[in-house]
């Protein structure tokens, strides 16, 4: 945290501060966004507690992926009688509403 400082120093002024910082032993971190995925690989994760409120420091190897699953795509394309393309293009305007993509693809 604070680089070239006698680590039991800086822990004596977080306590006196009221800081605590824990490590999470995470192996995958992933944050959702409805577009898509967040995925933290290999992620080094603290935990911040100051003044009753409590953060995370996330780092590692970050992938993004679709929030559209396979299983969607095939619900609508079986709904909807459309192509996977379709299907999937839908599913996007939708945000992922698997109803809103089926009427819209139908309309």
């Amino acid at each position: 945290m604070f680089q070239g400082m006698d680590p039991r120093l800086v822990k004596q002024a977080m306590k006196k501060m009221g800081m605590k910082q824990e490590d999470i032993p995470a192996i995958e971190v992933i944050i959702k966004c409805g577009d898509k995925n967040l995925i933290i690989h290999n992620p080094n994760v603290q935990k911040m507690i100051m003044m009753g409120e409590e953060s995370f420091q996330i780092t590692g190897q970050i992938e993004e992926t679709s929030a559209i699953s396979e299983e969607d795509i095939q619900t609508v394309m079986e709904q909807a009688s459309c192509s996977k393309e379709t299907a999937k293009k839908a599913l996007e305007k939708s945000n992922g509403d698997l109803a809103q993509a089926i009427i819209n693809v139908q309309s």
